[in-house]
C-alpha cells in the first residue's frame, strides 16, 4: 500500500473509533482488552497518536517515551481524542517525504513507516472500540488489501524484532494462507525471533521470484491458519477468537500465538 493510502486508512480508522467509543460511552467493558474500559482505551489511542506526531513534527532521531495519558473522561476526553487523531493526520499529510525520524522497525521511509504504523495502530483500535458496543457484533469490516498489509506489518515487523517472544525449543513452521488475496506467509519458529517470508497461492515470493521447496508453495508445515485477509488480522492481533479462522494441524502452535504475541 501507498503511503497516502495508509494516511487515509488512519483518517476513517480514527473517525470510526470516535463514533463506537461515543456510541459505547466511557463506562462500557471493552471484551478484547480485558481490564479496559473505554475511556482506557481513548486515553491510550490519543497518548500513542501524540507521541507519533512528534516524531513527524519534530524529526526526533531517537526514541523518546510516550507522554502520561490524559486525566480526562467523558466527552471532554473524547473530544481530546479527536484533536490528537486530526493532527495526527494532519502532520503525515505535511510531512516531506524525505522526513528523518526515529522508527522501530525497517520501511521504505520514516514517513512511510509512520504512516502505515499509526494506521494498524488505530483500526486495531476501532474493532477494540467497536468490541464495545452494547450491540454485541463485533469489529466492522476490514479491507482485503489493508488486512493483509497487517498481517505482513504484524508478522514480518513486529515478530522480526528480538523481543518477540513468540519462540519455539524445537524449530517449527507455521503457514498463514489469506484465501480472498492470495497471500501466504510462513513463519518460521525457533528459539530466535520468528523469520517471515510472504509469498502467493502460487508458491511465488512477494517479489515475484519462485519459492521452490518453500512451504508457501504448498509444502509440509506443522500448522496452518487459513481465512480471509481481514480474519486473519483480527484473530492474529488477538481480536477475534480463534475460530475465526480455519486451523489445521498442530493445535500447540495456536496456543503459543495467542498466549505470546501480544505487543506491548
Amino acid at each position: 500500500m501507498r503511503t497516502a493510502e495508509h494516511i487515509d486508512a488512519l483518517e476513517a480508522a480514527g473517525r470510526g473509533l470516535a463514533d463506537a467509543a461515543e456510541a459505547a460511552g466511557p463506562d462500557a467493558g471493552v471484551p478484547t482488552c480485558p481490564g479496559w474500559r473505554v475511556r482506557d482505551l481513548l486515553r491510550h489511542t490519543t497518548t500513542v497518536h501524540r507521541w507519533a506526531t512528534g516524531f513527524v513534527t519534530e524529526g526526533h532521531a531517537e526514541y523518546r517515551p510516550e507522554g502520561a495519558e490524559p486525566p480526562l473522561d467523558g466527552a471532554p476526553l473524547l473530544a481530546h481524542y479527536r484533536e490528537g487523531h486530526a493532527a495526527l493526520v494532519a502532520a503525515l499529510r505535511a510531512a516531506p517525504g524525505d522526513l528523518a525520524a526515529w522508527t522501530f522497525f525497517p520501511a521504505p521511509s520514516p514517513l512511510a513507516f509512520w504512516a502505515r504504523r499509526q494506521a494498524h495502530e488505530t483500526a486495531v483500535h476501532r474493532a477494540d472500540a467497536e468490541s464495545a458496543l452494547a450491540a454485541g457484533t463485533g469489529p466492522g469490516p476490514v479491507g482485503a488489501a489493508f488486512a493483509a498489509d497487517g498481517v505482513d506489518e504484524l508478522l514480518a515487523g513486529f515478530h522480526g524484532l528480538d523481543r518477540s517472544r513468540v519462540r519455539t525449543a524445537v524449530p517449527r513452521t507455521l503457514r498463514i494462507r489469506a484465501t480472498d488475496t492470495g497471500d501466504v506467509w510462513t513463519v518460521r519458529l525457533s528459539a530466535a525471533p520468528p523469520v517471515t517470508e510472504r509469498g502467493t497461492a502460487d508458491g511465488g515470493t512477494a517479489d515475484g521470484g519462485p519459492a521452490a521447496g518453500d512451504p508457501a508453495a504448498g509444502g509440509p508445515v506443522d500448522a496452518e491458519l487459513t481465512g480471509t485477509a481481514a480474519r486473519l488480522y483480527l484473530t492474529l492481533w488477538n481480536r477475534l477468537p480463534a475460530s475465526a479462522v480455519t486451523a489445521s494441524g498442530d493445535p500447540e502452535l495456536l496456543r503459543l500465538w495467542r498466549e505470546t504475541s501480544a505487543i506491548g
